[in-house]
């Protein structure tokens, strides 16, 4: 099984309340929750390796919509694969569809860390489960690197609870892109469509910590930098690239959901 998919519906706590669409950061929580189904499949979830004090963690996603997001109800399914594995790095590429197309494209980089030294082990044990698939979605694996920041425009500040938690008792990844996206301006928002997001992640946060989240603008148009830090540290940084929305976007009025008025 050189690609794993899964299938699943637009929930409500992963819409945008006004539009009915699937919110973009929630493409995220469909790849992780895909990746820990496909690991689980060769007996290398996260339950699986903690007897052996070793975890996953994700350092890096790189994600491009490319077309209408989902509504609410619709069938969504995510299909993801092993890419490429260096000595250290695991790479998954991953496709979202729904109605047969492609709604959002990406990879993404992974370590298994010992719990001890919090180093990453060798990826041999990876090897000998998977098979590599190099089918590279947007093109080849490289370090990703912010654009030049320029003024910041905002910045705010979030005290992490318990539903920001993991299982590993780390935040999770998703929250760090909830915190970024509580940054943006919300007219902004409503006028604009996320095509870009690009999440790098440095150090693990943990309950009750601090983290401040300052959104600058860059050289770019319509692409923001989110940088999240603890006490001057940096835990996540996060940029977005946004375009103008247009008449050509389906109205859920018009729509035929999968859900029948009766």
């Amino acid at each position: 099984m050189n690609k794993y998919s899964h299938k699943y519906n637009v929930i409500l706590d992963n819409m945008d309340l006004n539009e009915y669409r699937l919110r973009p950061i929630a493409a995220i929580m469909y790849l992780q929750d895909a990746f820990a189904r496909f690991c689980a499949t060769k007996k290398m979830a996260a339950y699986d390796l903690f007897p052996k004090n070793l975890y996953w963690i994700v350092s890096e996603f790189n994600i491009e919509f490319t077309g209408n997001l989902p509504f609410w109800s619709e069938e969504i399914t995510a299909e993801i694969w092993i890419s490429e594995i260096t000595k250290l790095k695991i790479y998954t590429d991953f496709n979202l569809k729904y109605n047969d197309k492609v709604f959002a494209k990406g990879n993404a980089c992974w370590f298994i860390l010992d719990q001890e030294t919090k180093r990453p082990a060798k990826t041999d044990i990876i090897s000998e489960k998977f098979t590599v698939l190099p089918e590279l979605v947007i093109g080849e694996h490289k370090k990703f690197s912010i654009n030049d920041i320029r003024e910041k425009i905002k910045e705010i500040s979030h005290k992490n609870n318990l539903s920001d938690l993991d299982f590993n008792n780390h935040v999770n990844n998703k929250s760090y892109v909830n915190i970024a996206e509580a940054s943006a301006n919300n007219e902004f928002r409503k006028s604009h469509t996320l095509k870009t997001l690009n999440i790098k992640f440095n150090r693990e946060s943990f309950l009750d910590d601090v983290l401040i989240c300052s959104t600058y603008a860059t050289n770019i148009k319509n692409t923001y930098v989110h940088k999240i830090t603890k006490e001057d540290v940096s835990i996540c940084e996060i940029q977005t690239g946004w375009i103008e929305k247009t008449d050509n976007d389906e109205d859920i009025l018009f729509y035929d959901l999968k859900v029948k008025h009766e």
